[in-house]
């Protein structure tokens, strides 16, 4: 199927373009994460330099992944709806543990409520009617 951008018919709803807009932070984040990681991996002395990378590759791709799925939404593309979904799901008890088990409130309340806000814009009707598919 051909790559067509959203047009004036295919007006990207307003939750789901603050979801998309919110999935791209997100990846914009972990990329940034990643990279200060790998940082840290190479100045600090480390038995297993070789975990610490394998960790940054896993955190790139998955802000890769973020990036991609932010842009599908924008494009209104149906297939980047469950990705984004799970991504988010996964998110909430990452955030929880982090925010409120462990005490890291500045690290683990913006992810949590991140989480609950793209999964609250993309479950609202208009999102679902735009990113349902035509069977």
């Amino acid at each position: 199927m051909p790559d067509i951008p959203a047009g004036p018919a295919d007006e990207v709803p307003s939750g789901i373009r603050a979801a998309a807009v919110l999935v791209l932070a997100e990846a914009a984040a972990l990329a940034v994460t990643a990279l200060v990681l790998l940082v840290l991996a190479f100045v600090h002395t480390t038995t297993r330099l070789w975990a610490a990378v394998s960790i940054v590759g896993f955190a790139l791709v998955g802000a890769a992944v973020l990036a991609l799925c932010g842009r599908g939404l924008l494009r209104l593309r149906p297939s980047a709806r469950s990705p984004v979904i799970l991504v988010q799901l996964l998110a909430l008890p990452v955030g929880y543990s982090l925010g409120i088990q462990a005490g890291r409130v500045l690290v683990g309340v913006p992810i949590l409520l991140v989480a609950i806000a793209v999964l609250v814009l993309l479950l609202l009707p208009a999102s679902r009617q735009a990113l349902d598919r035509v069977l």
